[in-house]
């Protein structure tokens, strides 16, 4: 077979195949094929040098002529390939907007933080001002201010989480009243929330990072009646109208009279249930009138001013208010258990 047999053979096969190739890749092939540095047309170009002047002008420019019909066919098949793949995407790609869309699933509020929402604000509509306190503070804020003695059994090791001798982790937000104290002129109505920590071993009731909310006031003329009917107020908005609310003395060091405040069992009505364990009445928190100790530690002048403080746990608020048994539930981060409070 001559050179012009050849060139005529490829001219043929390469107008077949580039015609009925079908992806990109092929068409690559095909192009390696014909004109790549080992290809078809290559060959034949390099053999040219057996053959005489007239003869490789002749055969040159048909071989010139061939390549330039086979680039021309690879180009208009590649850009009619492209073409056809980007409209198969888009038809696979293709978002039709009248189909419903893939609901969004919504997390819900901590019950945690719910509680803590609801008793802020309650106290905000009664004129309140929320003040916060940091996690860490000295042991004057969180004993010495609040008129405990050197022997009160919060102060021990086993107790309370000294990071040095003046330092410890708050064990209650009541340290955040000294700051009050100290920083802010009175009078003042105060409420604060947030983390405390002790030394509790992890139980269905107990453990060592908890929440409480303390408030505060301070005022001329304020007296038990103002504790305890700002207390009821808070009960029937928590609870419900109808909760009743029974204080029983108590001793805290840093108030004097002190009391622990109850409510009416929410679930029984005050008849007596599993819930308050058949008495018809559940402690929530502890209350009283202000320390004048207390006080003097913000420069308050005791003959003019009086003023009551209140403190409670969320956690038991949340467990009595949502019938939760075991407080590590809390802590476990098991949406299941955080879904049921939307």
């Amino acid at each position: 077979m001559n050179m012009q047999e050849m060139l005529n053979n490829i001219k043929e096969e390469s107008k077949i195949k580039l015609e009925g190739a079908t992806s990109l890749k092929t068409m690559e092939e095909l192009r390696i094929k014909f004109l790549g540095k080992k290809g078809m047309l290559t060959d034949i170009l390099k053999n040219m040098g057996k053959l005489s002047p007239e003869e490789k002008k002749t055969l040159g420019r048909e071989a010139n002529l061939i390549k330039r019909d086979i680039e021309a066919l690879i180009n208009a098949r590649v850009d009619m390939l492209k073409k056809a793949e980007k409209e198969a995407r888009l038809q696979r790609e293709a978002i039709d907007v009248t189909e419903p869309g893939v609901a969004i699933s919504l997390g819900t509020k901590h019950p945690i933080s719910q509680v803590i929402d609801e008793v802020l604000e309650i106290f905000q509509e009664m004129g309140y001002e929320v003040i916060e306190g940091p996690l860490v503070d000295t042991v004057f804020n969180a004993f010495d201010g609040l008129n405990s003695p050197k022997t009160h059994p919060s102060r021990d090791l086993t107790d309370t989480f000294y990071i040095g001798k003046d330092i410890c982790l708050r064990p209650h937000t009541s340290t955040v009243e000294i700051r009050t104290l100290k920083d802010k002129p009175v009078p003042f109505k105060m409420i604060s929330p947030g983390r405390c920590f002790r030394c509790d071993t992890p139980d269905a009731t107990h453990s060592p990072m908890f929440h409480q909310i303390e408030g505060m006031v301070v005022d001329e003329g304020i007296t038990m009646a103002d504790l305890k009917g700002t207390l009821d107020m808070m009960a029937k908005r928590l609870f419900g109208p109808e909760t009743k609310t029974k204080f029983r003395p108590h001793h805290f060091p840093f108030t004097e009279p002190s009391a622990e405040m109850d409510v009416s069992c929410f679930k029984c009505g005050g008849k007596g249930c599993n819930v308050c364990k058949g008495s018809g009445w559940i402690e929530i928190l502890g209350c009283g009138m202000t320390h004048p100790n207390v006080h003097s530690v913000g420069d308050v002048d005791t003959e003019k001013f009086t003023g009551f403080a209140f403190g409670m746990g969320v956690e038991r608020i949340a467990m009595l208010k949502y019938g939760i048994e075991d407080i590590r539930h809390f802590y476990e981060n098991d949406m299941r258990f955080i879904e049921q409070f939307k």
